[in-house]
């Protein structure tokens, strides 16, 4: 067990070494690049950088069809530049996750060359072979409308292979022991060299059996010999799920404090652009209450956006047309059939209503996630095709290439038109305004880093008898925090009581002003359209005693 549970009050910022900043002027951002960034991020207040893959790969799918799983891909540098990256990062007080994408391999991964060349080959049945061809080879596919299958015949092997995503990546198999014996060596070779711990990529489908008369069965106790094996190899390292599943399958996962340490809360995640496209709470007060109930240890990851396209498929049908039809109209803009592949800057349209959200998701119970650029306000780039709109390079100023690169020709290209165009939306504008984007994400990380309630606390949410307007209230070690969300576009007085609750002032921690409860307890609160409040319940001592907690 992690004695301090240092990731239940971290703040966690994502990002893909080679759209984030480049170094060598070759066009992709590398290590060095990274390296070179790490007084800004520093400076931004996150304490957890979680870096999108970086091991050699034929990159057709952003990184995540993996060739060789020790090393580092020579575009994004040497393995001595990571080490240096680690060493720079760690000295600056930084843990650096990154993701563990065993699920699959690249079909260029010497297992997979040998597995289809020799079935004799000890790694035949590393990867889920079917001579005939499977009944069910339509089902289960991740990507409608681009991938058409899940089976796919190899000649070579004169035999089908099983790839629950694009067919360059063929499933590991996780029933065979010596898989799972090369994925703990895998993760002691990165624990080793400083690595804080793993985004689990795609981890429903990583622990479960794929062959076709397995009715593809869950082995949770394959995640748990991984959580056994990592804390033994470094006692502070998390895992963080990505598993996109209903409410009443999470404590699966988190096993009662032996499973992943946090998890991504995709069914809050969707609820919340439900209510933010239409200003109804209820749905997304059912999906917090749904996934309330967590062991002491575990602690789910709130975000906004990530690197993949917006996933509404949890929400209803009428639910995620409305949410089509707020933050994404044209179909161009959406994906899947359950998506939109927009960024939050342009799906919201402005920055009240930006700022709300990223307010909201910063007070939901759990760790927040922010995804890079959101700190500026980027938008996206549909030109692009599938998930890479959203993927674009991190916009630093106004020079050429935003400051990215001196290359003529980038990995991906950079905004330019438009008012999310670099020579508007950049870093080194945003520094200076003092009413940017950028320095109103700083100031609101500082205020959750002094909100430990939130990471730790209990919560409640309190009925303030307004269909537009989420009120929460945490309590932990004797402090109360109150946080309210107003999702309409019109301003209300809140009345409220604090029954059996600790009383006193309400301290406005963005105005700095105070409110007080009337004769009859009740405390009168305005919330402005599009607006957030957080308060302090009583008073600030016990900021005089956080050393002591």
């Amino acid at each position: 067990m992690i004695e301090d549970l240092w990731y239940k009050n971290a703040i966690i910022y994502s990002l893909n070494l080679e759209t984030y900043m480049d170094f060598n002027g070759d066009g992709v951002g590398d290590f060095e690049g990274l390296a070179r960034r790490l007084d800004y991020l520093h400076a931004l207040g996150v304490d957890t950088i979680w870096l999108a893959p970086f091991q050699p790969t034929p990159n057709r799918d952003n990184g995540y069809d993996i060739k060789d799983y020790f090393g580092v891909a020579p575009r994004y540098g040497s393995s001595g530049d990571f080490v240096e990256f680690m060493h720079r990062a760690n000295k600056m007080g930084f843990k650096v996750i990154f993701d563990l994408v065993v699920n699959h391999t690249s079909d260029e991964h010497p297992w997979f060359q040998q597995s289809r060349s020799d079935k004799h080959s000890p790694q035949r049945d590393w990867y889920v072979w079917s001579k005939e061809k499977p009944a069910n080879i339509h089902d289960g596919v991740v990507f409608p409308g681009v991938q058409k299958s899940t089976w796919t015949y190899d000649k070579k092997a004169k035999a089908y292979y099983f790839h629950r995503f694009y067919h360059f990546q063929p499933d590991l198999n996780m029933d065979n022991e010596d898989v799972r014996t090369e994925v703990r060596r895998i993760m002691g070779y990165w624990l080793q060299l400083g690595i804080a711990g793993f985004r689990i990529d795609a981890l429903p489908f990583m622990i479960e059996s794929k062959t076709p008369e397995s009715k593809y069965e869950k082995h949770f106790e394959y995640l748990q010999d991984m959580r056994r094996f990592m804390q033994w190899r470094r006692g502070d390292a998390v895992f963080l799920g990505e598993a996109n599943v209903l409410p009443k399958d999470t404590e699966k996962y988190f096993a009662d404090g032996d499973g992943v340490h946090l998890m991504f809360n995709f069914y809050v995640n969707q609820h919340m652009f439900y209510t933010l496209a239409t200003a109804d709470i209820a749905p997304l007060i059912t999906a917090l209450n749904q996934t309330k109930s967590l062991p002491p240890t575990a602690q789910w990851a709130q975000f906004l956006r990530n690197h993949d396209e917006l996933d509404l498929g949890r929400l209803t049908d009428e639910q995620r047309q409305k949410v089509f039809d707020k933050f994404g109209p044209d179909k161009n803009m959406q994906l899947y059939g359950r998506g939109i592949r927009r960024r939050l800057a342009s799906m919201l349209g402005n920055h009240q209503q930006f700022k709300l959200a990223y307010s909201l998701m910063f007070s939901l119970p759990g760790t927040p996630v922010i995804y890079y650029g959101d700190e500026i306000g980027m938008g996206e780039d549909l030109s692009l095709e599938e998930r890479a709109p959203v993927r674009t390079p991190m916009q630093w100023s106004d020079d050429y290439q935003a400051g990215f690169s001196t290359a003529k020709k980038l990995v991906l290209p950079v905004i330019e038109d438009g008012a999310y165009g670099y020579q508007h939306v950049n870093v080194e504008a945003q520094r200076r305004d003092p009413d940017s984007l950028l320095n109103w994400i700083t100031a609101l990380i500082r205020l959750r880093k002094e909100c430990p309630e939130i990471g730790w606390g209990e919560w409640e949410i309190i009925d303030v008898h307004n269909n537009a307007v989420l009120c929460i209230c945490y309590f932990w070690k004797g402090n109360s925090l109150l946080i309210l969300h107003n999702f309409d576009e019109k301003q209300y007085e809140i009345q409220l009581k604090l029954a059996n609750k600790k009383s006193g002032q309400l301290i406005d921690l963005h105005k700095n002003v105070t409110s007080n409860a009337d004769e009859n307890g009740v405390y009168k609160i305005i919330v402005e359209a599009y607006y957030y409040r957080w308060f302090r319940v009583g008073d600030l001592t016990h900021l005089l005693h956080r050393g002591k907690q």
